[in-house]
């Protein structure tokens, strides 16, 4: 058992049941709590391992209640026990029903207390393997090398992103970005220190956007930041700000190496810009314009002219 007792709600309109509960399960393994039924009851049973329900007279009043402790909300709630007299039968088989262990009134202490500690143990068990989905999940959609969400996820998050958009008459922006020279890193430095300037970068670009952004490595040495309800000028200073903390890097094993990425932003709503494709595709063209144009920069998928580069920046 643990260290410290487990708490159980008890939920009884006429709190004669408590001790003997307390009798059969002991203060050292279990700490009682007693209620009558009312609509705190799920509040309640938020704070304890598990409840155990003492039928009221209506049972339908019982059912309901039941029915909203073991609703499917997410995290579920505790696992509830029915101490139910064996008549009348459709009360505790509809307990059985609606997923409630049931135990008739009156008990031998010795089986109540085996069915208390199987609940407790399943439950265990389920919350465990909600935990290990969860992190199933995080890891699918997670890059294993920066940390960042993967090309798939990307890809999940652009689709729902744009329809919400879309329907919302809201703002869509994205902005690809590639680092400049990055196979020269790989040459030079080899494989290991080029993760490590992924890693640098991943890091930096999470740090610069806000927490409703999404930022993903793309493939490569290339990353895609998407920006829900960010219009244009929003994603330019987010751009902007990215290219600049990026230049100022300073990485690889010595701290001697430099970074740099040429960007390139598209946004929705556009007359050019009518699916979630063409909004990644003319953010890859304003990419390859600004590779094209110099490295270092950001270019739009409009007409709009780009940021300019900066003074030292060479060919």
């Amino acid at each position: 058992m643990n260290v410290r007792p487990y708490t159980l709600l008890v939920v009884d309109d006429s709190q004669l049941t408590l001790p003997r509960l307390a009798r059969a399960l002991g203060p050292e393994d279990f700490a009682l709590r007693v209620t009558s039924h009312g609509a705190e009851v799920p509040r309640l049973a938020r704070e304890v391992a598990l409840v155990v329900l003492c039928p009221g007279e209506e049972a339908s009043g019982t059912l309901a209640l039941l029915d909203r402790l073991l609703s499917s909300d997410n995290p579920p709630g505790p696992p509830v026990l029915v101490l139910a007299p064996p008549e009348p039968r459709e009360t505790w088989l509809e307990a059985l029903r609606r997923g409630a262990e049931v135990v008739f009134d009156p008990w031998d202490a010795d089986e109540l207390a085996a069915r208390v500690r199987r609940c407790l143990a399943l439950q265990a068990r389920m919350e465990a393997l909600a935990t290990q989905v969860g992190e199933l999940q995080r890891l699918s959609s997670t890059d294993g090398l920066t940390g960042v969400h993967n090309h798939r996820h990307f890809q999940e998050r652009l689709r729902d992103e744009f329809r919400r958009a879309q329907r919302y008459d809201d703002a869509l922006s994205l902005i690809l970005l590639d680092l400049d020279h990055f196979k020269s890193v790989n040459d030079q430095h080899g494989h290991a220190a080029g993760d490590g300037v992924l890693r640098e970068v991943a890091g930096a670009l999470q740090r610069g956007v806000r927490e409703t952004d999404l930022v993903a490595r793309y493939g490569g040495e290339e990353f895609a930041v998407l920006l829900p309800r960010t219009h244009l000028t929003g994603a330019l200073t987010v751009a902007e700000r990215v290219r600049r903390e990026l230049r100022a890097l300073r990485v690889g094993p010595d701290g001697c190496l430099r970074v740099t990425a040429s960007l390139g932003v598209s946004s929705f709503p556009h007359r050019s810009v009518l699916t979630p494709e063409q909004l990644l595709l003319t953010a890859d063209e304003a990419l390859y314009r600004a590779k094209h144009e110099g490295r270092d920069r950001i270019c739009l998928h409009s007409q709009m002219p780009p940021f300019p580069p900066p003074p030292s920046q060479g060919g």
